[in-house]
């Protein structure tokens, strides 16, 4: 096995994915909207992958925020808001905000548990700001950090309760970014005395998630030749040292044009700096290739951790869905 998540090409698995998977065997995979089109075929494209890798507690992992990132849409499943009507709503009645948003989230956790999908790429716990690029705008809780942390921590708890692990994201805070990480590399020259005291903060207080995503951003303050992804820097004195964060970390997605180098040089610059799994999503098979072969073979520690997490997850109660809905529902006509 080896520490990388790979994502497909296709609402089901090509003979050369299977047999590639079948292969390299990688911890766990990443399904996209290309991926996704009705309940049936997901919960078959998932049981397929786990068959293709031969393991039970595999990590199926998801984008499934609300808004303009949501893989899984309708007409089959619902469309949730943004996570910024929560922060907006917060303003005027916290309580309301904060109990809509637990429901919010378990709707999600269940839609996704029900076709099988059991980590989810959420919450998004960058600070907004208005100088920035848009590429997090309305998917950030808010400007306030406490107000992040807390909201964070809210969906944490609500998707492990419904049975889905959460990836805490951009670690560590991609809200500063001027640029869009998937198309070049943003550089933050905000002092570390200043992002400790704002963009830090949310990541702290939720430094015991159970998965983490780096940013691939440059923070000149703290390692100006190295995005956060590629730096061990960043990953061992900020994230492990300075916040604390004591879960899995993976990498954002190796294929964004923020990285340079070939796929061997960011695959193994990620091991390098710190990073415990190594994210590809877009399905390419040449680009695959090449990750899986710069990667090293998972440990024993950390292919039972996830095997552990999964299990954790699993134990999770069933839903009643319909009081989920209905209250759920009651509670955001008031929005």
């Amino acid at each position: 096995m080896i520490p990388v998540i790979f994502g497909c090409s296709g609402a089901t698995l090509t003979k050369e994915e299977r047999s590639f998977f079948a292969r390299v065997k990688p911890a766990g995979f990443i399904l996209f909207k290309r991926n996704c089109e009705d309940p049936d075929q997901i919960r078959a494209l998932v049981a397929d992958l786990k068959k293709s890798v031969g393991r039970h507690k595999v990590p199926i992992l998801i984008d499934q925020e609300g808004g303009r990132v949501q893989r899984m849409t309708e007409p089959h499943w619902r469309k949730y808001p943004p996570m910024a009507t929560f922060g907006k709503v917060a303003a005027k009645d916290p309580t309301l905000a904060a109990s809509a948003l637990r429901l919010n989230c378990r709707l999600i956790a269940d839609d996704l548990r029900r076709v099988g999908i059991n980590v989810d790429c959420l919450p998004v716990l960058d600070v907004m700001r208005d100088d920035a690029d848009p590429i997090v705008g309305d998917r950030a809780f808010s400007r306030d950090p406490d107000l992040v942390a807390a909201f964070g921590r809210i969906v944490v708890d609500a998707l492990m309760d419904g049975g889905v692990l959460p990836v805490i994201k951009h670690l560590p805070g991609h809200g500063r970014a001027t640029v869009d990480s998937h198309l070049a590399l943003p550089v933050v020259d905000t002092p570390i005395a200043e992002l400790d005291k704002t963009d830090f903060k949310p990541f702290r207080a939720l430094r015991d998630a159970a998965f983490g995503m780096t940013a691939h951003i440059t923070y000149s303050d703290i390692d100006a030749h190295r995005p956060a992804t590629l730096s061990r820097v960043v990953i061992g004195r900020v994230i492990r040292m300075k916040m604390g964060f004591t879960g899995i970390l993976m990498s954002d997605d190796l294929s964004m044009k923020a990285l340079s180098g070939d796929f061997t040089e960011r695959t193994q610059g990620a091991f390098s700096a710190g990073c415990d799994l190594a994210l590809h999503c877009n399905g390419n098979m040449n680009e695959m290739q090449v990750i899986a072969s710069a990667a090293h073979p998972i440990s024993g520690k950390l292919e039972k951790r996830i095997a552990s997490l999964i299990s954790e997850a699993d134990q999770a109660p069933i839903a009643d869905r319909a009081d989920l809905r209905a209250r759920y529902e009651t509670l955001m006509e008031k929005f």
